[in-house]
């Protein structure tokens, strides 16, 4: 049996600010060791999602997905994931939302509660680190995380 929760951070580490969820998780991990939680929490990290990632969500009670954005309001935006009825035309790149409807369409069955943290990123350029502003919103979503974990509502 798998985790109850899966965490999903979706980006590449060496484009910038693009890295800010890989960030968030790694720090997240390092803390939920630390409060003797990480048996309750799957962690991943991928540069993008595809439509083998429905098997990763299967049999959870919540997912989380995990990004950075450019037009996000700052210092993040959370909020649940609806399933999308546009056609996958393309497999390369999904979107959690038309994942949610390749898990329905797969699996037959709802997909878990889904949510979307979006972290606000500045700066997306190959071979850059994280900007100033995006280590601030890396901060204070690192902050949101914690206590969605401790509530139990991940």
């Amino acid at each position: 049996m798998p985790a109850p929760y899966l965490l999903f951070a979706i980006g590449n580490p060496s484009r910038g600010d693009d890295a800010l969820a890989p960030a968030l998780l790694m720090r997240l991990q390092a803390w939920l060791e630390s409060q003797s939680l990480s048996d309750q929490f799957e962690l991943l990290e991928e540069f993008q999602l595809q439509v083998e990632h429905v098997t990763d969500m299967h049999e959870r009670k919540r997912v989380i997905f995990i990004d950075a954005g450019m037009d996000t309001p700052a210092p993040f935006h959370y909020y649940r994931a609806c399933e999308s009825d546009v056609p996958l035309l393309y497999s390369h790149a999904v979107s959690p939302e038309a994942l949610l409807g390749v898990y329905r369409q797969f699996y037959q069955t709802e997909a878990p509660d889904t949510f979307v943290l979006c972290i606000k990123g500045e700066s997306f350029e190959l071979g850059e680190s994280l900007s100033d502003t995006a280590e601030t919103n890396l901060l204070a979503a690192l902050e949101f995380m914690r206590s969605v974990c401790l509530a139990g509502d991940a």
